[in-house]
């Protein structure tokens, strides 16, 4: 069980209570070679601002390498978990037990590319709510992702989407719970795709975010409550977004595979 610390607790005074929170999901991404170079930038990238939570999110097999060389004001996550509380026949599955057993702190759920399925049936709306239930009460964080596709921008139906992804989230969590929940608004025709939305598009859908969320959980949640960019932030767009009021931080995945990261977490406002 890794000994490393459980992550920032600063407050961002910019922005009420709420913190930035910069994580990176490596996806499928990484040799243990490739990663050690990596690491090494990483770790010689010169110190996190201190209004800054950071976390990477890499695959399963690549945990230990990050929990043993990464930086320890880098938390380490990972990029699913299973829906199981309890151990058992799961062929394939790892719990979030055991990803905190491991010094895990943080979990993305939900993502976009697995709702949509890999080959197989995606996972529904219900499902990642479950799944999120399960890690925050194994006593992991969550980056629980949420977003909308081209088509669905396009029919003004974005905040529909995103509330259909929310409101089975809601019903599940605590107030308690929402301590540590993060969302990660990834409009899914922005990811990978090098298309992002301009600053005022994301403060837009973020702000409508946090009304649903004051208007279904509470509002000292909704002020509370983390909210991050996920569409092709890097370094040369992360300033402008995350100067918005509503956006506090982002998910952040080809950047996150080069130095560019810290651009990011360096472009928080001051």
């Amino acid at each position: 069980m890794s000994s490393r610390p459980a992550g920032s607790s600063v407050v961002n005074s910019n922005k009420g209570q709420r913190t930035y929170l910069i994580g990176g999901n490596w996806k499928c991404n990484g040799t243990l070679a490739e990663n050690e170079a990596l690491i090494n930038t990483f770790n010689e990238a010169g110190p996190i601002p201190d209004n800054v939570e950071v976390a990477i999110c890499c695959t399963y097999v690549h945990l230990p390498q990050l929990l043993a060389t990464l930086r320890e004001d880098i938390a380490v996550g990972a990029q699913d978990c299973a829906v199981y509380e309890k151990p058992g026949a799961y062929t394939g599955e790892v719990s979030a037990a055991q990803l905190k057993d491991l010094g895990c702190v943080w979990v993305i759920i939900g993502h976009s590319e697995r709702r949509e399925g890999f080959g197989m049936a995606g996972e529904p709306a219900e499902l990642c709510a479950k799944k999120c239930k399960v890690a925050v009460d194994a006593g992991l964080k969550v980056m629980f992702a949420i977003g909308e596709k081209k088509e669905e921008r396009e029919a003004g139906t974005t905040m529909a989407v995103c509330a259909s992804q929310l409101e089975p989230l809601a019903k599940v969590l605590t107030a308690a719970d929402w301590d540590n929940i993060a969302i990660a608004y990834e409009p899914v025709w922005a990811i990978g795709t090098g298309l992002t939305a301009t600053p005022e598009m994301a403060q837009e859908t973020h702000e409508a975010i946090r009304k649903w969320v004051a208007d279904n959980v509470g509002a000292d949640i909704a002020k509370k409550v983390r909210i991050q960019y996920g569409g092709s932030m890097k370094g040369a767009n992360a300033q402008e977004l995350l100067a918005q009021p509503d956006i506090d931080g982002g998910l952040i995945g080809g950047a996150s595979l080069q130095a560019d990261f810290f651009n990011v977490v360096n472009g928080v406002p001051k």
